[in-house]
């Protein structure tokens, strides 16, 4: 079995550190832009995931997915990143790694006091940069939400929002949905 170690043997600062946030045991924890932050979620966060989940789920099941907060590797960064929730294809999910943004369906984000920048503009970014079809941003602090799709380099080409909680916000296909934002 390969360890951070060898990978820092073998000069690969990036993989060896991507490999130990993976691989060690306890809390949820990312590296957003080369620095390790730890996820402590609280029940009102907890709370707008589970609203959103609990729409959703109907849909991911039809869908042959799974919703969860896996893992997300960004290759060739220095960024490792744990969503509140993504959804993603069963058959990916069961890979037992990470996977990378392209490879999912729906991101979502949910921001707090002490990370709301990085949740609008870092990974807002990042995730357009490597693909993610459907980011969709929760803002708590702005009590608001913002999908935004059509991922390219320079960012996502369709923005639709932001909408006060309470506006009903539809995700596109594959989804053809209308979320309920009033109990977020």
């Amino acid at each position: 079995m390969t360890s951070a170690y060898e990978y820092a043997d073998e000069g690969d600062a990036q993989r060896a550190l991507k490999y130990a946030i993976q691989h060690h045991s306890g809390d949820r924890t990312e590296i957003v832009e080369g620095v390790i932050d730890s996820v402590t979620p609280n029940w009102d966060h907890e709370n707008a995931a589970e609203e959103i989940r609990d729409q959703i789920k109907p849909r991911v099941r039809a869908l042959g997915c799974v919703t969860g907060s896996g893992n997300l590797d960004l290759p060739g960064s220095a960024n490792w990143y744990v969503p509140d929730l993504a959804v993603a294809p069963k058959e990916l999910a069961k890979g037992g790694g990470s996977l990378v943004p392209d490879q999912t369906l729906l991101i979502v984000e949910i921001t707090s006091e002490s990370n709301a920048e990085t949740d609008r503009v870092v990974k807002r970014k990042r995730y357009a940069e490597y693909g993610a079809p459907l980011y969709l941003l929760v803002d708590r602090v702005d009590k608001a939400v913002t999908l935004f799709s059509g991922p390219g380099r320079l960012g996502y080409a369709t923005v639709d929002g932001p909408h006060a909680f309470g506006t009903p916000v539809r995700l596109p296909e594959p989804f053809g949905i209308e979320l309920d934002t009033s109990g977020l």
